[in-house]
């Protein structure tokens, strides 16, 4: 999934399209030629070409002049409404390109994952995996639970897929081996790591009854959810749920309560899981807001600050002042972007994912934002329609909230330029959000599809 310094990034999704297709017209792909038959010559199949036009450091930029014609008429699409803002910059030199009303913080929905992500990715060691243990209590039959903050921890409701998460059960296992048999008689659940309210700044109630995420906890299993499913409602307290299960894990009916480990507590079992990494990539191609609340909380503690909405927050800040990103117009409340108060400006956003394409620190960033037309949040759209030429040439994150939706990533020219993007228009009703949805789209697609100069 990684691409070199500059390259272009194809998501497992992608590949598998490609590779599809090439089976299609008559490659047999990945199978040993076997000896000639008798049987009659298959048809001749046309000539194969690549998928993606390769990039190109040499390739023409597009110019403002080019793009205020080509963008003419799609920008007057009425889906759009009467407030989007627009930052298209050159990748390579960070160059503005074309910008209408960029300069002025946004709500950035979703997108503002991308920013938790570029701070992750360049606070944490990109290996670090967290790990949840199960610690001695302080009486014989107690065992402690120790959060890491991981809610990719599986328990009885996991989402598959890659990456492999930990898994409740081999911890079970490893406390009952570590025992010998001894029966537990109570489990204490301790997710004291994070701190603070569990519900950010202007989150909605319905969030955790829809579906949308776990109220933030360092201890947690299925990314708190109350049933298998990936929107289904949470539960309200992921750390009794998580100790609940493991309980039941271990036999006995053992009694469950909040408790503490103690400094020097014997370990029991440990579950390691997905890379720091790994979780920037699930964050961003699922939009996950568990996983990017969780990676701001990480952010938090290697800075040295509380491991809180605040804490996260004014780490994330410290971050982005390091890479000399102005802060006048980025105000966040929260990492995952589900705060209707967050801003951001177009122009900020759009700047940062043109350094990331370059540094090879981000290419989990950029392997994690989805592929138009392939996978991910934009495995859906541009599949139909003039956007559809665009499928496989733009990657970006997808954001959405009430009256709200943006899309931000990197697009690549007909000619082979990259060019960073940021696209949001605010105040359209919630009703007509796939409607909008098109009409973005429609917009990053002439970007792609023009010579703009």
């Amino acid at each position: 999934m990684r691409g070199g310094r500059g390259g272009w990034y194809l998501s497992a999704a992608a590949l598998a399209v490609v590779v599809a297709g090439l089976a299609a017209v008559g490659l047999d792909v990945g199978r040993t030629p076997s000896a000639p038959t008798s049987r009659p010559t298959p048809p001749s199949t046309p000539a194969l070409r690549p998928v993606l036009r390769p990039l190109s450091a040499t390739a023409p930029v597009p110019t403002a002049a080019g793009l205020r014609g080509a963008l003419a008429t799609v920008l007057r699409d009425p889906a759009l409404g009467s407030q989007l803002a627009v930052s298209v910059v050159d990748a390579a030199t960070g160059a503005p390109l074309f910008e209408s009303r960029a300069a002025a913080g946004v709500v950035p929905a979703s997108t503002a994952k991308i920013i938790t992500a570029l701070a992750a990715l360049t606070v944490l060691p990109h290996d670090r995996r967290l790990t949840t243990r199960v610690l001695a209590g302080p009486a014989p039959g107690d065992v402690v639970l120790v959060g890491a903050g991981d809610p990719t921890l599986a328990g009885a409701y996991a989402v598959g897929g890659y990456p492999k998460a930990a898994r409740l059960v081999d911890l079970a296992d490893a406390v009952r081996r570590a025992r010998g048999g001894v029966a537990v008689t109570r489990v204490l659940v301790d997710d004291t790591l994070f701190t603070g309210p569990r519900l950010g700044p202007g989150w909605k109630p319905t969030y955790v009854t829809g579906g949308d995420v776990a109220p933030v906890s360092a201890l947690g299993v299925d990314g708190g959810r109350a049933s298998r499913g990936d929107h289904v409602p949470r539960v309200e307290d992921p750390a009794l749920d998580a100790g609940r299960q493991l309980a039941r894990l271990l036999g006995g009916r053992p009694g469950v309560e909040r408790g503490r480990a103690a400094v020097g507590a014997a370990q029991l079992g440990a579950v390691a899981g997905p890379t720091v990494a790994q979780l920037v990539e699930l964050a961003l191609t699922r939009s996950d807001n568990d996983l990017a609340e969780a990676l701001g909380r990480q952010i938090a503690l290697a800075a040295g600050q509380p491991a809180s909405f605040d804490g996260e927050t004014t780490a994330i800040r410290t971050v982005l002042a390091r890479l000399q990103v102005p802060l006048d117009d980025v105000r966040l409340l929260d990492a995952s972007g589900l705060s209707p108060q967050d801003r951001i400006a177009p122009a900020a956003l759009s700047r940062l994912l043109a350094k990331a394409s370059s540094d090879p620190r981000y290419g989990a960033l950029l392997s994690g934002l989805p592929v138009a037309g392939f996978d991910g949040t934009l495995a859906e759209r541009y599949h139909r329609g003039p956007a559809a030429q665009a499928a496989g040439a733009i990657r970006a994150k997808t954001g959405t909230l009430d009256g709200v939706s943006a899309l931000a990533g990197l697009l690549r020219t007909r000619e082979g330029r990259l060019l960073a993007f940021d696209l949001a228009a605010v105040g359209a009703p919630f009703a007509a959000t796939r409607q909008l949805q098109s009409a973005l789209d429609q917009v990053a697609a002439v970007v792609v599809s023009c010579g703009c100069r």
